[in-house]
């Protein structure tokens, strides 16, 4: 019963803010020190009268109070509904954290962040803002936190991996085949140090990111697509597909240096330049819509090797965010996908250009050809440009 009165005295969301108020003036207050008197205005009519209550003065229109905290806590003592205001603020809200607390504590977490166990997770929560998401994911709790961090410099330190499965190396270190799992604490804190020590961007997928440290998840999901790579294993003018287990667990030496390589969006092209060219086709890699974890794997392979890389895709808005990605983060140069490009292909593919739709996409690497594109409003597939790029696979 008296828990039910005090709620129904000094609890519900209309004095919410007041009870903020009255919190904070104890929270202010120096260590072992109790404030004595207070006085808040801008008081809304429902906070005055329930002050005015709670001090047993009669009420009046007035939105301007000073009054006694330890004559309301003593009143609150007298009726039985709590041993003072501090103490029934706390059991409506929660523990008052003082200032002295909070500054210890705030200093504790930072301390945490500049001595963790691991260059690249140190770089990533310098800033100040990154312990925000070290603290959702340990609820809060530092203990918690510096398992955390422990368990992910662990991992970090383990990295690169030569074609690790995700699972194994979660179990190794951390004794939990799923530690490592999409979501998991540790696997959040590892993926974040690794995209902000990277030139990787946000829209880089997860998989992505532990294939480029050597370490495959679904190992044997959409293998990339290739033609005339010059590799022993290849079968001329056949086209080849290379898992992500085969690329990090027994990476080709690539044989690429200063060598063109072209990169396509959809498979229907490299399957016309495999019918058209054969054997005497440029080496051709597609990347079947946006690049997953195999196909990037296997361009940064070949662009370390010293490949060049040349990119042709789809004119419309996803063709765009695709080209977006191999030139900003693999490097590769535009292949015939500019605005003069476009402008050109538009008298030649008539029957098969449709209605571009979605929003539009900036091309990074050509300002005037999102504009071109806006312009005309027609989306061009990228097969049907194959008889023009055809001389560049066959050059």
């Amino acid at each position: 019963m008296p828990e039910q009165r005090l709620r129904q005295l000094l609890g519900g969301a209309e004095l919410a803010a007041l009870r903020q108020r009255l919190r904070k003036a104890y929270a202010d207050a120096a260590p072992g020190q109790e404030p004595v008197t207070l006085r808040l205005s801008g008081l809304t009519p429902h906070e005055a009268e329930t002050l005015q209550a709670l001090s047993g003065r009669a009420p009046r229109a007035t939105r301007s109070l000073q009054f006694d905290l330890s004559e309301l806590g003593e009143r609150l003592r007298a009726a039985g509904l709590a041993a003072g205001l501090r103490d029934a603020l706390e059991r409506l809200d929660g523990p008052i954290a003082t200032r002295h607390a909070r500054d210890a504590e705030a200093a504790r977490w930072a301390a945490l962040a500049t001595a963790a166990p691991h260059p690249l997770l140190a770089a990533w929560l310098a800033p100040g803002r990154s312990l925000g998401l070290l603290k959702r994911l340990a609820a809060g709790e530092l203990p918690r936190a510096q398992a955390l961090c422990s368990g992910a410099a662990a991992v970090l330190q383990a990295l690169p991996a030569a074609g690790l499965p995700r699972a194994q190396l979660a179990a190794r270190l951390l004794g939990d085949a799923h530690a490592l799992d999409d979501g998991q604490p540790v696997a959040t804190l590892v993926l974040a140090a690794l995209r902000h020590g990277s030139d990787a961007d946000d829209t880089e997928s997860r998989r992505a990111l532990w294939a480029a440290q050597g370490v495959a998840v679904n190992e044997l999901a959409r293998p990339a697509l290739t033609l005339n790579l010059p590799e022993p294993q290849v079968t001329p003018g056949e086209p080849q597909y290379w898992s992500l287990r085969r690329l990090l667990r027994a990476p080709p030496a690539w044989a690429v240096a200063g060598h063109d390589i072209f990169v396509c969006e959809n498979p229907n092209l490299l399957a016309l330049a495999a019918d058209a060219l054969g054997a005497r086709c440029a080496p051709l890699v597609c990347t079947d819509g946006m690049p997953a974890a195999a196909q990037r794997a296997l361009l940064q392979q070949l662009r370390r090797a010293g490949a060049r890389l040349h990119h042709h895709g789809d004119f419309d808005w996803p063709g765009i965010a695709i080209g977006n990605q191999l030139m900003g983060t693999l490097g590769a140069r535009p292949w015939r996908f500019g605005a003069a490009d476009y402008r050109a292909a538009l008298a030649q593919a008539a029957p098969v250009r449709a209605d571009l739709s979605g929003a539009p996409v900036a091309a990074r690497w050509d300002a005037e050809l999102t504009a071109a594109m806006a312009e005309a409003g027609l989306a061009l597939p990228e097969e049907a440009l194959f008889e023009t790029l055809r001389d560049d696979l066959a050059g």
